[in-house]
């Protein structure tokens, strides 16, 4: 059953990653209120079948100790409307989530009392949408900075440096040109992103040191600056991101 998006009065999201190796499997439920000037929100995030795994097998795939999280908390009611956008437009299934395959399933519960539970047929949209809610999560908690991509183009006419910064908590996306402040829509942005992380990068050819010849360069916000054209790969043959990467930074100067 699918409840009217105007009468929604809370949320809860269950999310299970399927079967996948420890330290990637993880399970997390998202409970959002909806009626105040926020969205009152509780997180339990739990990463699973940990036991059999030693220390160093789970810090060298770049988790931590630690990454069970609990936040109970507001976040910005600038969130309410995509997330309603989401559920108005989604399409449900009564049946149970596939345990090998996991992925979210919802509950819904209206200002009249009635509730409904259901498993989304658009489950990539609903686990973009979720990650970015929990990202908010973690700017507002402190538990992570907000992203900062950093671009540099160097040519004969100088040099442009591109500043990215999302403000996952607000919903918001800042951009520095060459230090002046530029506006671009949050999706544009998210888009943007999403190549970035497509390719993979060699850090054995990145710098520190901010590069001064001609060239594009990248930095994903750890301080390295990779060469678009000899330190970055494309992995999927049939999509070139890296085009997709550059063509984007340039078209924000």
């Amino acid at each position: 059953m699918h409840l009217k998006t105007e009468d929604l009065a809370r949320l809860e999201i269950e999310f299970d990653s399927g079967v996948i190796p420890p330290p990637y499997s993880h399970v997390f439920k998202l409970k959002i209120g909806f009626g105040k000037n926020f969205l009152d929100t509780q997180l339990d995030m739990e990463y699973t079948d940990r036991e059999d795994l030693s220390e160093e097998e789970i810090l060298n795939e770049g988790f931590s100790l630690e990454d069970d999280y609990h936040f109970q908390g507001e976040v910005p009611k600038v969130w309410e409307k995509p997330l309603k956008e989401l559920y108005a437009k989604s399409k449900w299934s009564n049946n149970r989530l596939d345990q090998e395959e996991g992925g979210i399933y919802i509950l819904a519960k209206d200002v009249h009392g009635k509730v409904s539970r259901t498993t989304p047929l658009n489950q990539q949209e609903w686990q973009f949408f979720t990650q970015d809610y929990i990202q908010a999560i973690y700017e507002l908690s402190k538990r992570e900075a907000p992203l900062q991509v950093n671009y540099l183009i160097v040519d004969q006419a100088g040099s442009k440096e591109i500043s990215l910064t999302v403000r996952f908590s607000i919903r918001k996306v800042e951009v520095l040109v060459n230090g002046k402040m530029k506006e671009i829509h949050w999706e544009k942005a998210k888009e943007l992103l999403g190549y970035v992380f497509l390719p993979d990068y060699d850090y054995d050819r990145a710098k520190e040191k901010k590069p001064s010849q001609n060239g594009d360069y990248i930095d994903c916000g750890d301080g390295y600056w990779h060469d678009m054209k000899k330190g970055v790969f494309n992995i999927d043959d049939s999509f070139d991101a890296i085009s997709r990467i550059k063509e984007g930074f340039r078209k924000l100067t």
